[in-house]
């Protein structure tokens, strides 16, 4: 899926620490911006390869919990991803990832990796699966959303989404970094917050309501290619809004993501 010449990826790297964006990166509220997505799938990348590095790379510690804060625009420009260990640990591991982008600080984020331990004999409690991806019907979310980004995605639902809710699966042939393997939980992420835009509660052409950050808890590691999004969007009356999603894979609920919403009318600014 190649686009004016450019990889089947996301990024491709400049530098140790430096990405520039594809145009498959690019966001859907701004021309001149990438989306959240896929850059959340590269800040995974960027800490699976410091932890790597640090020789914990094959530790048997899984990603249990990650947090991102967007701090503003994310223009498409060159993205530097600087990752750092607060506190190792033989069970429980926290690293941070900060991103730069054209010199303004653009995201922060946090992620815990728990050691993993045999626990199938007590396993339970993850809820009713989605329809499988090949029973579901082709969407085209581009219909509704432009960018890139969207462009780039292939989406099937289980019946056409409704204003606030949705249940859909997605999957790509894009990579997250050009030339470069990522994990499969990092290549799950850079899909997850699409989230927000498959079930919208009032046109995005009428109505802004960007998230502000992205929590994603997993009780079990995603396998296989597709990105399984039950989703509900809630608006309350005084410009907030909460997107809140179960996460699947093929075989089953994997764990939830929370996307805290700024809604306001297009016309306004900030």
């Amino acid at each position: 899926m190649q686009r004016n010449g450019e990889p089947s990826a996301y990024f491709e790297r400049v530098g140790p620490d430096l990405y520039r964006p594809t145009t498959h990166a690019g966001g859907a509220w701004n021309e001149g911006e990438i989306h959240f997505s896929p850059l959340g799938g590269l800040i995974i990348h960027q800490m699976d390869r410091h932890r790597a590095a640090e020789g914990r790379g094959g530790d048997r510690k899984a990603l249990a919990r990650v947090s991102f804060d967007i701090l503003g625009f994310l223009a498409a420009d060159v993205c530097d991803v600087q990752v750092r260990t607060i506190r190792p640990g033989r069970t429980i591991e926290l690293v941070e990832a900060s991103v730069m982008i054209a010199g303004r600080a653009a995201v922060l984020a946090r992620a815990w990796f728990v050691a993993d331990n045999d626990t199938a004999a007590i396993a339970g409690g993850e809820g009713s699966p989605m329809a499988a991806p090949e029973t579901c019907t082709p969407w085209l979310m581009g219909e509704t959303w432009p960018g890139g980004y969207v462009a780039s995605v292939e989406i099937r639902t289980d019946g056409p989404p409704l204003p606030g809710r949705a249940r859909a699966w997605l999957r790509t042939e894009n990579a997250v970094v050009a030339g470069e393997p990522s994990t499969r939980h990092a290549s799950f992420i850079a899909l997850v917050d699409t989230a927000n835009g498959v079930a919208v509660r009032t046109p995005p052409t009428e109505w802004m309501f960007p998230n502000l950050d992205l929590t994603i808890h997993l009780f079990r590691q995603p396998a296989g290619e597709w990105v399984g999004l039950d989703t509900t969007v809630t608006f309350g009356p005084a410009g907030h809004g909460l997107t809140s999603t179960v996460l699947h894979d093929e075989r089953g609920a994997i764990g939830r993501a929370e996307q805290i919403l700024t809604v306001r009318p297009i016309a306004m600014t900030d």
